[in-house]
């Protein structure tokens, strides 16, 4: 359960993160206090589950919350 708890800690924190606006993992790292390996790892999943959604600009990408996921977690 430790594992599950933490999971959930992260993402949430990344959630919170991505209200304020698009943004890179980078900056999601700092914000978060988390590795980029982590948000990384955890946007991927918040991807599948339709949560989040990437655009690419220049050499990185920008994330955000999608509709889907600003109703499932407002």
């Amino acid at each position: 359960m430790r594992n599950v708890n933490r999971g959930l800690a992260s993402r949430s924190k990344i959630i919170e993160s991505l209200e304020k606006g698009r943004t890179r993992v980078v900056e999601i790292s700092e914000r978060a206090g988390l590795t980029e390996s982590c948000v990384s790892h955890h946007l991927r999943l918040l991807l599948k589950q339709r949560v989040v959604a990437s655009a690419a600009v220049g050499r990185g990408n920008r994330w955000t919350l999608t509709k889907y996921g600003q109703e499932k977690l407002g």
